[in-house]
């Protein structure tokens, strides 16, 4: 075979390779995809995980005391909604860990079948190139042409050919490479299989055991059913009055601010005429009016506390959701349910509570029955933190993103704390109530 036939299956194979590796180049975005995926899923597992052992912390605290608390009820469940979630999250990285196997596979079988053409060809290169290893083997190549311009074409078809042989050898060792990489990442793939099948396994046996605690707590607290229903009647009556106690401070807040604004106005308006006295300025027939709207700097604190909806850290450093806003399940009385103006975070014993946002406290009040209470202005916005022992801010106090307000009084049991959190945006006269969990971070 001449140097001819070589070089045509050189081009060949290299056309062979562009496809391969072009469909390698088109494997790459969904390989990206899945890596997102898979690590959006780790991130997930992680932040349940901190939540499950949260939750299991302050079980632990609760159950030290022999009475029992609907908050360790409600601590419970969450600790099954956690379990059960995480569980989902390991089946979706379970599956996401196939998909990629297969994927990984298919891609080792074309890298072989790949690897073995690219020797093949190589094999019959080396032989060719034994055959007509005789320096004079090449020049009568060359002499025996039939004009000079295919002589020409004769040393450079054998200078490719060398050339070939060289990039041959680097092609099978980029392939080989690639093939070793894929063959270690399919075996890192295969390890996590092992280990999220054994945590899959865990926690399952973790929600059976809490839904076997939360069974024999429901137990316990049916023989209580009269003694649940007074208590919620006493809380009932709390948060309507912690409700009016909360609305008739922002209320005053409100007042006030447009007291202090019709103040400024009068007074400015006196300073106005005041000075077309002096000029001897005959008055307007039209009464001068002077708008005195929110400070930039209000207007700014306003916006931005608006811009990170989502995004605001919670009010204590650790703790669980046991309360959703609005119209929540009672944990053991059935079909009956409690309406919350906000949102209830069980935390450790006596946890430090701080504020969401920049602002500035502009009431402080005590409510007995429901501990303190500390409203600070955003702008346009309120936040409220209730259930508070002692307090660390006054009137007027400048506080910025964290900085901590005020301590938790314990519950009923004395081992956890729960803090009330708020949020309300005012509009003129009227004030909105929000939903808080729409405003912290998830």
């Amino acid at each position: 075979m001449s140097a001819e036939y070589y070089i045509w299956q050189y081009q060949i194979n290299m056309a062979s390779v562009s496809k391969f590796l072009f469909f390698i180049l088109l494997l790459l975005p969904l390989g990206d995809l899945w890596s997102q995926g898979s690590e959006r899923l780790k991130k997930e597992q992680k932040e349940l995980e901190n939540q499950i052992s949260t939750t299991k912390s302050l079980l632990e605290k609760s159950k030290k005391n022999t009475k029992l608390s609907l908050e360790e009820v409600q601590l419970i469940e969450r600790q099954v909604e956690y379990r059960e979630r995480l569980l989902r999250n390991i089946n979706n990285q379970i599956r996401s860990s196939e998909l990629k196997v297969e994927q990984k596979q298919g891609r080792i079988e074309k890298l072989k079948a790949e690897i073995e053409q690219l020797k093949k060809q190589y094999r019959e290169l080396l032989i060719y190139a034994y055959k007509h290893r005789s320096k004079y083997g090449d020049l009568m190549f060359i002499f025996s042409s039939r004009s000079v311009e295919e002589a020409i074409k004769r040393k450079l078809y054998l200078e490719k050919l060398a050339e070939i042989q060289k990039k041959q050898l680097r092609l099978i060792k980029q392939n080989m490479k690639l093939l070793e990489d894929e063959i270690v990442e399919l075996d890192a793939q295969k390890k996590e299989q092992v280990v999220l099948a054994s945590q899959k396994k865990e926690e399952r046996a973790e929600i059976i055991e809490a839904k076997k605690e939360k069974e024999e707590i429901y137990n316990r607290y049916k023989a209580k059913e009269d003694d649940l229903l007074a208590e919620l009647e006493k809380q009932k009556a709390r948060k309507a009055k912690l409700k009016r106690e909360i609305q008739a401070a922002i209320q005053r807040e409100i007042a006030a601010e447009q007291a202090r604004l019709e103040k400024e106005r009068l007074e400015a308006e006196r300073r106005a005429k005041e000075r077309r006295e002096n000029e001897n300025t005959p008055e307007s027939s039209g009464k001068e009016t002077v708008d005195f709207a929110a400070t930039r700097e209000n207007k700014l604190v306003g916006k931005n506390f608006a811009a990170n909806k989502g995004k605001l850290p919670w009010p204590v450093e650790k703790g669980t959701i046991t309360q959703n806003y609005g119209k929540n399940a009672h944990p053991t009385l059935p079909n009956v349910y409690t309406q919350n103006n906000g949102v209830d975070i069980s935390t450790p014993k006596n946890a430090n509570v701080r504020a969401v946002f920049k602002g500035e406290v502009t009431s402080v009040i005590n409510i007995p029955g429901a501990g303190k209470v500390v409203i600070i202005k955003h702008g346009d916005f309120r936040s409220v933190y209730s259930n508070l022992q002692d307090v660390y801010v006054t009137k007027g106090t400048k506080v910025d993103t964290k900085t901590p307000i005020g301590s938790l009084l314990p519950n009923q049991s004395g081992n956890v704390s729960v803090a009330h959190f708020e949020i309300h945006q005012v509009k003129g006269t009227s004030v909105n109530q929000l939903n808080p969990n729409l405003w912290i971070s998830q």
